[in-house]
């Protein structure tokens, strides 16, 4: 069903709750990559140029400690925002009480603040990460509407989220309709020949997503760490790759359902040591030595897969294809991205998490239709499950 969205509702002179997601990287309190509070900018502006009075609020990583709240402030956040809005935003650094009520009472139309970690609330029995209901309804009190632009936690039910929309008009913004039509066309309804590429460490992360997609798609090609639990599975020599001993008869049987329409990696990159500086080698991949570890496909997997996504209409991708972080285990990963960005006419999305950095950081990140914000939650919709944010939001 499809949801209300920030301009099905009036706006001037209200009081507009805005959920975002500033959970954004900090290196010595200085903002390390401000994407995610760029991503949140066009459904700002609308509502400071359409005269709303907008109250920000988000979470910042875990805070487990008292001591966490001095690295994990939102005030650099505000620092940022003021900057690229060109206009002050205040920050507020409390998440309840007289300092923050006064100050959304003082806000004139078309002003904004943002006030403190949501997840400071956590130190006193979880109250955010468990949706307090209490908490949910008087965060609820301090607005007129709700606007939920945070796809990147849609999957938790969190009082800053679920728990004020239980208690407040709650519509989503542009970044959490623009993800919803991406991902939700490409799971849906995509155009086809659809090819899905999954990647990561793990077959245990990604079984939902593998058995989803195997369902929707026309091929799925496997890459990163989990490659090594399938070459198990047709019994395979891998060294001491990463190898889920316990999934290996799971990753048979998803190789016997799936026929053809899975396709494993040919050859691999392996070391005799988890390490840049490693002794490296390209072996096919029934023939990784015994005490050496894959940690990156090869060229030849390179070609297969640009032959696989050749003539594709719809691509989503999650996941690298090997240890990227690392330059020598970089190339498959690389290789991949070039290849989904040298598409044609395709829609292609990044499913966040790994991938979505591994784009950003290779300079590939224009290249892609859309790459989602959100790598728990864009997970979770390519399993096909409901996100508790989403279904929180009033139907239109």
């Amino acid at each position: 069903m499809a949801k209300k969205t920030v301009e099905d509702i009036q706006l001037k002179d209200k009081k507009v709750l805005m959920r975002a997601d500033f959970n954004v990287p900090l290196k010595d309190g200085q903002i390390s990559d401000d994407n995610r509070i760029v991503q949140a900018l066009p459904t700002i502006k609308y509502i400071l140029e359409q005269g709303g009075k907008l109250i920000l609020f988000s979470h910042l990583g875990k805070v487990k400690e008292e001591a966490d709240k001095e690295k994990l402030s939102l005030r650099p956040v505000a620092q940022r925002l003021s900057e690229l809005l060109d206009q002050d935003v205040q920050f507020v650094p409390t998440t309840r009480g007289k300092e923050l009520e006064e100050a959304i009472d003082q806000l004139d139309a078309g002003q904004a603040l943002l006030f403190e970690n949501t997840r400071f609330e956590d130190l006193d029995g979880k109250k955010e990460s468990k949706n307090d209901p209490e908490l949910g309804k008087y965060w609820a009190s301090l607005g007129d509407v709700f606007v939920n632009d945070a796809f990147g936690t849609a999957h938790r039910s969190h009082a800053s989220n679920v728990g004020i929309s239980a208690n407040l008009e709650a519509v989503a913004g542009y970044l959490m309709e623009k993800e919803l039509k991406f991902l939700g066309e490409a799971v849906n309804d995509p155009e086809r020949p659809f090819v899905a590429i999954l990647g990561g460490a793990k077959v245990s992360d990604k079984i939902n997503v593998i058995k989803s997609l195997l369902s929707k798609a026309d091929k799925v090609l496997i890459g990163g760490g989990m490659a090594y639990t399938f070459y198990k599975a047709k019994g395979y020599e891998v060294g001491k790759s990463l190898l889920e001993e316990e999934r290996v008869p799971l990753a048979k049987e998803l190789m016997e359902e799936a026929g053809d329409k899975l396709v494993l990696p040919v050859d691999n990159v392996v070391a005799d040591d988890f390490s840049n500086d490693a002794n490296t080698q390209v072996v096919s991949a029934d023939a990784i030595p015994a005490d050496w570890e894959g940690l990156d496909c090869g060229p030849a997997t390179v070609e297969k897969y640009k032959e696989e996504l050749a003539g594709a209409k719809t691509v989503v991708w999650n996941g690298p294809m090997g240890v990227f972080e690392m330059e020598s285990f970089a190339k498959g990963t690389i290789g991949v991205c070039q290849a989904i960005a040298d598409l044609d006419d395709a829609k292609t999305i990044i499913g966040g998490g790994d991938s979505a950095a591994a784009a950003q950081s290779l300079g590939y990140a224009d290249k892609f239709s859309h790459i989602s914000t959100g790598g728990g939650a864009s997970l979770e919709f390519l399993e096909g499950n409901e996100l508790p944010a989403v279904a929180a939001l009033d139907d239109k």
